[in-house]
């Protein structure tokens, strides 16, 4: 056996072969937008599977990606808060510190 082919000291290798498996429910994209920004490309992506829906926010800077899940009962409470900082954003910046609210 190769070393890269050695099975994983933190899973069973039925875990593996379950990874695998065709039968297993893919997620069902609905909706995806592209945002650029600068060097950085954003995929928003409106999701769903059998646990519900959710968004998937994708960055992608140069090939490398990172991602995070924001599941659907907190996408209202998201676009609130980034509505909120985007306006921050846009305001002169102030003398008394870092505008930090707690």
């Amino acid at each position: 056996m190769i070393s890269n082919e050695r099975p994983s000291p933190y899973r069973s290798r039925s875990s593996f072969e379950a990874a695998g498996n065709p039968t297993a429910s893919p997620d069902v994209t609905l909706r995806t937008e592209r945002l650029q920004v600068e060097r950085k490309t954003f995929i928003l992506s409106l999701k769903e599977n059998p646990r519900g829906r959710f968004l998937r926010i994708t960055e992608d800077v140069g090939g490398r990606r990172d991602a995070i899940i924001v599941p659907a009962p907190g996408l209202r409470d998201l676009a609130r808060v980034l509505l909120e900082l985007a306006q921050a954003a846009e305001e002169p910046p102030s003398n008394s510190g870092n505008g930090a609210r707690g």
